[in-house]
């Protein structure tokens, strides 16, 4: 699972796996839905600063109660600047709709517990990607990396970079380490959605990968970040205004 931190907690994709209209109603009515969702974030980041009464955020694992409140709250955002431009009550029911879902959501995840982990290990920034004489295939490549820490978990991969061969191979650097890092993977394909860990141990920190003659095609995939350790329980709730 992602860490709240690492980005977005929902896509639009999501979103309008939640109401089909979505797109519909913001093209119509001039509404950016990827500020909606920043803005949601953000709130969500508020909420749970309090809710946990300490600088926790980091620690945060989305899980899928989170997912769901942010989707929902969201939504709810959508449709009341939605209602604002024109007074709709169609948008008002959704508008209410998705603030009872909203709030549904959030009761969940106070009742089963915010998701943490003791070792917080970011999604990582893109890899620096160059080449170098080798022996690897002419062609063009995708390749990703991750952190892991000293436990072994793994955090979410970066987006992929691209880069191409012609009578060489291709040398894979991190950029700066986390501090929970203690090492690193490398993932590589010839699609973007077809990445496979490419080295059998974690990379020493400070080291390069120079990929060898052969890419492996079978083998562990990029994964979902995160489990978390424990689950931190709130014993009160906050109300929005």
């Amino acid at each position: 699972m992602a860490l709240f931190t690492d980005g977005g907690v929902s896509t639009i994709e999501e979103l309008v796996g939640h109401d089909s209209q979505l797109l519909n109603v913001a093209t119509a009515e001039g509404i950016d839905v990827t500020k909606k969702m920043a803005l949601a974030q953000t709130e969500l980041a508020i909420e749970l600063e309090t809710l946990l009464e300490r600088r926790l955020l980091d620690k945060v694992v989305v899980t899928a109660p989170l997912r769901l409140w942010h989707a929902y709250r969201s939504l709810e955002m959508v449709y009341q600047d939605a209602y604002n431009c024109q007074l709709n009550d169609r948008y008002a029911n959704k508008r209410d709709e998705f603030r009872d879902l909203s709030r549904w959501a959030q009761d969940r995840l106070l009742r089963l517990g915010v998701g943490l982990t003791e070792h917080p290990t970011p999604k990582a920034a893109e890899p620096v990607v160059t080449t170098t004489a080798g022996p690897l295939a002419d062609g063009t490549y995708y390749v990703t990396m991750s952190w892991v820490n000293a436990g072994g978990e793994e955090g979410l991969c970066a987006d992929a970079v691209g880069v191409t061969t012609a009578g060489s191979t291709f040398v894979v650097s991190g950029r700066r380490a986390p501090e929970s890092a203690a090492g690193w993977n490398v993932y590589a394909g010839v699609r973007p959605g077809c990445l496979v860990r490419q080295n059998t141990m974690p990379i020493p920190l400070g080291a390069q990968w120079v990929q060898p003659a052969i890419l492996a095609a079978e083998g562990k995939r990029p994964g979902p970040g995160q489990e978390p350790s424990t689950m931190h329980r709130v014993a009160r709730r906050i109300s929005r205004g």
